[in-house]
């Protein structure tokens, strides 16, 4: 027998099951991957985190408040539903938690930050808020497994890998168990798709569940057909930044168990997205996260208009870019820029931070060179163009498949424009000035993030180097309704007695705390303070 189920050992059912052992109480986790993927999505993730007020911000000397973070997610979320009341409050309880005991919480259990934050999502984050985890996404993780495997040694947990859960048991009104398939072992590395092979099958029953199942991220069909009308036709091809068992499978068995789903149309799908040249599970793509000095062209080498510059909002670019009617876009940057302003996101793509090594995060300020994962990319992946001269490197734009034929000219004429800006004390261009604003400002952009303004065509700031981006299917930002206890709601709003929901599966919080744009740093925070909340809430009902 066993007091709770939590389906999903992600980050959030993690965080839930360990709440539950740390009281004394007995948990199953089942998971429909093999051991070796334990910790999900959060193993791949950058490890950032949103903080506010922290030490590490006030050292910087920046200004944060509650109030100032409210402002600023409020009007990104853009709340305009009455199915907005839960997440609006769950939004108002992560913020006291991101402005509370968050960083003290992680911090005892030994978790450290980079020093410098980063600025993602310029404009929408009035500061810096984007605390990088010592250690990435692994180093987030490594204490909840630590405390699992403990609750495991004692007998308090008990991990059901292979488990795949097809339905959840319903008897009087109440959530008592889940019966599914047991699936054929598998060797595959973590990440990877394995095999879907049914050996058994199984039930398991208990007095409450946790539903931390993830996303549909890894499900293009979902995506397609869950895409939000206010950005058109979805994008005919995408790349894909989540394995493929974050395929939204038991969000529908939810739903059949009488919970209500909401908000399935908020999704955060980034437009930097490049093929990834040594995948690990099918269409692996890898996010950029560019910094502003970048020239930003649409499908037919058209440049971005103002705000839409590399890094500032990534919702509204993406809405952009599709109005044009094609799903990618292209960055033409130079050697200068790329060794400053490139990162990759993802634990696997920043050995240095992953690895806790002083002295690569050091190399990342100095040489001519951009970090080793970006140099890769640059050398091996089928996204990039390396030339030296402007005519070359718009023919080997040309030669991309998949893509429309630019006119030289009309590049050329973008190129030379911008340069002129670069290049000019009273300049009027947008994107110059948001550059040198950020020179002149936050310090963090001055020693690792924003390159020394040089014009494109320097023939010192060379090779000249393009980038074929495309849309990258990241995030579900809605999900299964819950309201403060993480009780998941029917659809008369009454708890359905026995189920709860975290993580993605419950749009971070309340079924869509972001509503329809996140800050970043926010996903990993809502899988700690759900699963938290969860795993809580169990443990006093057991």
């Amino acid at each position: 027998m066993t007091d709770a189920i939590v389906v999903g050992a992600g980050l959030s059912g993690l965080v839930a099951a360990v709440e539950i052992a740390a009281a004394g109480r007995r948990v199953t986790v089942l998971d429909q991957e093999p051991e070796q993927s334990l910790g999900g999505q959060a193993h791949w993730s950058f490890g950032g985190l949103l903080f506010v007020n922290s030490p590490e911000q006030r050292r910087l000397r920046i200004r944060d408040s509650i109030d100032l973070a409210r402002q600023d997610w409020l009007g990104a979320a853009g709340f305009d539903r009455p199915e907005d009341h839960w997440p609006r409050r769950w939004a108002e309880a992560y913020l006291q938690f991101a402005a509370g005991e968050k960083r003290a919480w992680l911090h005892a259990m030994g978790v450290r930050w980079f020093p410098i934050g980063g600025w993602a999502e310029r404009g929408r984050n009035s500061v810096p808020r984007f605390h990088v985890t010592w250690g990435t996404g692994p180093g987030l993780l490594a204490p909840f497994i630590v405390r699992a495997r403990q609750a495991e040694a004692k007998g308090l947990l008990d991990f059901r890998f292979r488990h795949r859960v097809d339905e959840l048991i319903v008897e009087n009104g109440a959530v008592v168990g889940a019966r599914g398939a047991r699936l054929a072992p598998s060797t595959v590395e973590r990440g990877a798709k394995s095999s879907r092979e049914v050996v058994g099958d199984f039930e398991r029953r208990a007095p409450a569940l946790i539903i931390a199942s993830g996303g549909i991220g890894g499900n293009h069909e979902l995506v397609r057909r869950h895409w939000p009308a206010a950005l058109g036709a979805p994008p005919h091809s995408m790349v894909c930044g989540v394995p493929a068992s974050t395929d939204g499978r038991a969000l529908d068995t939810v739903a059949r168990a009488g919970g209500r789903l909401i908000n399935r149309d908020r999704m955060w799908h980034y437009t930097e997205g490049v093929r990834n040249w040594n995948p690990v599970w099918p269409d692996h793509g890898i996010r950029i996260l560019p910094g502003p000095s970048s020239l930003w062209l649409d499908a037919k080498g058209v440049r971005l208009p103002a705000p839409f510059f590399p890094g500032f909002d990534t919702l509204e670019t993406l809405r952009h870019l599709l109005r044009t009617g094609n799903d990618y876009s292209w960055l033409i940057l130079t050697q200068h820029i790329i060794r400053r302003e490139f990162a990759l996101s993802g634990s696997e793509q920043n050995p240095d931070l992953t690895n806790k090594s002083i002295r690569l995060v050091l190399g990342r300020a100095i040489g001519k060179r951009a970090v080793a994962p970006v140099e890769a990319f640059k050398e091996h992946g089928a996204d990039f163009v390396v030339r030296h001269t402007l005519p070359d490197l718009v023919a080997g734009m040309n030669a991309i498949p998949d893509t429309r034929s630019l006119d030289y000219a009309a590049v050329e004429h973008a190129v030379r424009s911008y340069d002129e800006q670069v290049g000019n004390p009273n300049a009027t261009d947008a994107q110059v000035l948001a550059v040198r604003a950020a020179r002149s400002g936050y310090l963090g952009d001055r020693l690792l993030r924003v390159a020394s303004p040089k014009p494109l065509l320097d023939p010192g700031a060379g090779p000249l180097i393009a980038v074929k981006l495309h849309v990258l299917t990241r995030k579900s930002l809605g999900g299964c309704e819950t309201d403060l206890s993480a009780h998941v709601l029917s659809g008369d709003g009454a708890p359905v007695p026995g189920l709860y929901a975290v993580g993605e599966a419950a749009g971070f919080g309340g079924g869509g705390v972001h509503g329809y744009r996140a800050l970043e740093g926010t996903f990993l925070g809502g899988c700690l303070f759900s699963g938290r909340v969860a795993g809580r809430a169990v443990a006093r009902s057991a």
